[in-house]
């Protein structure tokens, strides 16, 4: 199965692309906050009832089904094995663990969740200050090590998906706590809105969990996964990450939790100049003169986006490829008529672009062939008449 990408892997936009469903949402959009505040409102009263309660069967019992209230709906398959004391899951959303914490007495500790009053409400196992990997693994094997404490769940992602297309590299250190492990799998659905969106807040996120109709998360317990012999942590963890991509039926990938803050990181910059036609601010003199030159050979491309792309290449010429290949989307900037020299409308060209719309699918295919192919030349003519090359007697006389 090939590897998917970064962008497959993380939900980019909030609202649904198709017209009737945005329709629809328009239309839900004032019902849906007035159900944000009546459910903000029990929401409270959940809390309280969390904090009071000790910990139990009735207690999670009683808290799950008011969070139904608050649209979000509870399914799980599969057994759950009380020996072991490591869970490790997918990750989806900002609550999975509080989700979880309904089925079962469980802990979750937050890898960067300040301790604090706001990391207790959210039901985190507080360890003290975040210090180094090397720390918490000591201050989670003290934890484990107390005795009643309950099991720990934990997240080898280190960070959300949108759960479809691919899991991220699971990181080692939570098998190095224990030689058993139960896997389990999450899948959330949610109608009109999407689930979760890359790089928003915990807080935004709660926001359209309690706007939304409903929000459905199964879970499935998978059998518990035992170390092998001479296995290393990192093989155990391989291991049980092609378990809960099998079970999910999605791969696994060599993406990790910094390969995907470093992709939001370029993509809020790629949108925060996708509409402004200067370079970034950051931009070296010559990264300018890379991206100027690519400019006059595709003038209808726009600066930002030349450079968020020369960023990621380095090269002229593969920039430029990408361009007319179409990899990198952008929107034309408008040509003035005296100064502007598009493909199909200069004498530069060997022929004219078809016009209209072919009957026959070979016929259109031949059309876009050959655009691509007029596109292609003219972009190289430009390129070798500005910085210098090797042209031919007919390109000479051209």
């Amino acid at each position: 199965m090939e590897e998917p990408g970064l962008e497959q892997m993380l939900e980019g936009q909030r609202f649904p692309v198709d017209l009737l469903s945005r329709v629809l949402l328009l239309l839900y959009a004032p019902f849906g906050l007035c159900l944000f505040l009546l459910r903000l409102f029990i929401g409270a009263h959940v809390f309280l009832v969390s904090c009071v309660l000790p910990d139990s069967a009735i207690r999670r019992f009683l808290v799950r089904v008011m969070t139904s209230v608050l649209g979000v709906l509870i399914t799980q398959s599969g057994e759950q094995d009380p020996a072991v004391k490591i869970y490790v899951s997918n990750h989806l959303t900002s609550i999975d663990h509080n989700v979880l914490g309904l089925l079962t007495s469980c802990s979750s500790p937050s890898v960067s969740c300040t301790p604090g009053f706001l990391c207790w409400a959210r039901g985190f196992l507080e360890l003290g200050a975040p210090g180094s990997r090397t720390q918490l693994q000591e201050s989670l094997k003290h934890y484990l090590s107390q005795p009643g404490s309950s099991p720990l769940l934990l997240f080898p992602e280190e960070e959300t998906t949108n759960g479809r297309a691919g899991l991220l590299h699971f990181s080692s250190w939570p098998f190095s706590l224990s030689d058993s492990v139960q896997p389990l799998t999450l899948r959330v659905s949610r109608a009109l809105v999407s689930v979760a969106v890359a790089g928003s807040s915990w807080y935004t996120e709660l926001f359209w969990t309690l706007f939304s109709l409903y929000t459905v998360y199964h879970v499935r317990w998978l059998p518990p996964a035992c170390r092998s012999s001479r296995e290393s942590d990192e093989d155990f963890a391989s291991r049980v990450e092609k378990l809960v991509a099998l079970s999910l039926g999605i791969p696994g990938t060599k993406h990790t939790a910094a390969d995907r803050a470093e992709h939001v990181k370029r993509r809020r910059k790629r949108e925060t100049y996708s509409h402004n036609s200067q370079p970034p601010p950051t931009a070296s003199p010559a990264a300018s003169h890379m991206a100027q030159r690519v400019k006059e050979v595709l003038p209808q491309v726009p600066l930002s986006v030349i450079h968020q792309d020369l960023a990621q290449t380095g090269c002229v010429d593969t920039t430029i490829t990408n361009l007319l290949e179409g990899r990198v989307p952008y929107v034309p900037e408008p040509q003035s008529p005296a100064g502007s020299e598009t493909p199909g409308r200069t004498t530069a060209l060997s022929k004219p672009i078809p016009k209209g719309f072919a009957r026959r699918p070979e016929d259109r295919h031949l059309s876009l062939q050959e655009r691509k192919e007029m596109l292609y030349d003219y972009a190289r003519r430009r390129y070798l008449k500005k910085f210098g090359g090797v042209t031919t007697a007919k390109e000479k006389n051209e």
